[in-house]
């Protein structure tokens, strides 16, 4: 029953010219079919992904379940890319751009509280501790709906002007320390090698928006993310004698505060926010024991790339300067941590109708969001589009319910039609447009 539909498609876009209303309705129709014929796969496909998941770089049971799909769907694929990552290959049938779908994989250290009859009962260590782990962040949906995209597109692949990369990705949440992973590596392992999509779609559920909704914005949408450690040497003495060392827990606590300054007097405000925080300090062992050193840890985000590096430069020479006011010195390590995320202007216009068709509801318009996400490298080497997808129950506010990586978080399944709409309207909309 869907092999036809591709065809209907690309016959009705031929006609589009001269009846540009019809086609447009007939389209959303199509895809709409298609989407609501695959929904119950796709339902036992995220359910699956969610009561088994995995931590970042650990994705090893999540890659063979994806293969497992991708083969029964006949879609090559080839798999073990940074790390446990897929990337299957629609070829489509007549010549044309190739353009991709990306899904993220890994589940977060949570102890899920949902009480769905499908929940995580999976524990594991991590840091030393024993946690449970759970899709707390919406990657269990964000596989569903790309693979059931795959499969409408990949069965009427024949009709398609173009061809479909599927990129399930590992590590998105950031791999543990000292171990690379995440898009970066993948990149860095070839998956644009032989061709670079013209342009990349990702879809993330949650982050606030009404239930079945769209939001994203033209231009800057997420902020990149460095983690910072600052180590402040100073000299250990007795607490009662300060004047016989050089105190670090004041020399901190002096840096704490400059750096507050960074992003109020040293970068150029009107251009685009930006934060510097401090997370973590670590000095000192007894009451009355001055320490050696102390341990700063924090996050850098901004919204521009050329503005993260002069924050960064800021961040080291406020803390230097500081310290060497007090005849201290200190150490500077930085991660390169993710790029923000950018929509192109172009698949912004192209897509937002596209996007309204799938929802029934305008696509809402968001401001920047201070939290990161590695699809941002995607979009340093081709177009990307980033869109927020609403997952809680229809008319309720989301302000109200479990945000993303709480342990009560969840998505509302029927809004999973709404995402595999999406990534295929987009796709044949693009494939069309050429």
């Amino acid at each position: 029953m869907l092999e036809p539909l591709m065809r209907f498609i690309v016959f009705l876009a031929a006609l589009a010219t001269v009846f540009p209303v019809v086609n447009a309705q007939e389209i959303e129709s199509g895809i709409d079919t298609a989407a609501a014929e695959v929904q119950p796969q796709v339902v036992e496909w995220r359910r699956w992904f969610h009561q088994n998941p995995e931590l970042s770089n650990r994705e090893q049971g999540t890659g063979q379940r994806i293969a497992e799909i991708l083969d029964e769907l006949g879609i090559p694929h080839e798999t073990g890319i940074a790390g446990y990552g897929v990337v299957g290959m629609i070829r489509g049938g007549k010549p044309g751009p190739l353009v991709a779908i990306r899904a993220d994989m890994d589940g977060l250290p949570v102890t899920e509280q949902t009480g769905l009859p499908f929940a995580s009962t999976v524990t594991t260590e991590f840091n030393g501790q024993q946690t449970g782990v759970m899709h707390a962040c919406g990657h269990d949906n964000h596989m569903a709906m790309a693979l059931g995209a795959a499969k409408i597109l990949n069965d009427n692949r024949e009709d398609l002007a173009g061809s479909v990369m599927l990129i399930f990705q590992p590590a998105e949440e950031g791999p543990p320390p000292g171990e690379p992973g995440g898009s970066l590596l993948m990149l860095e392992e070839g998956i644009f090698d032989e061709a670079t999509p013209e342009a990349v779609f990702g879809i993330h559920v949650g982050i606030g928006v009404p239930g079945g909704e769209f939001a994203t914005r033209s231009g800057p949408l997420m902020a990149s993310a460095n983690r910072f450690l600052i180590t402040v040497h100073g000299k250990q003495t007795h607490g009662a004698r300060p004047w016989d060392g050089i105190d670090p827990i004041t020399v901190a606590a002096q840096i704490i505060m400059g750096l507050q300054t960074v992003a109020s007097r040293q970068v150029d405000v009107t251009r685009a926010p930006s934060i510097v925080s401090v997370g973590r300090i670590d000095g000192g062992i007894r009451n009355n024991v001055i320490p050696d050193t102390v341990e700063l840890e924090g996050t850098i985000r901004a919204f521009d790339n050329e503005m993260r590096e002069q924050i960064i430069e800021a961040v080291e020479r406020t803390a230097t300067s500081i310290a060497a006011a007090s005849n201290a010195t200190i150490d500077f390590e930085v991660d390169r941590g993710a790029p923000p995320v950018v929509n192109t202007d172009r698949l912004y216009t192209m897509m937002k109708p596209v996007l309204e068709r799938a929802s029934g509801a305008p696509v809402a318009s968001v401001t920047p969001q201070t939290v990161a996400e590695d699809f941002s490298e995607f979009g340093q080497v081709t177009d990307s589009l980033f869109v927020f997808l609403g997952s809680g129950p229809e008319g309720v506010d989301p302000t109200t319910l479990p945000a993303n990586h709480s342990p009560e978080f969840n998505m509302e399944e029927e809004w999973l039609e709404t995402g595999v709409k999406a990534f295929v309207d987009m796709v044949v909309t693009y494939l069309g447009d050429e």
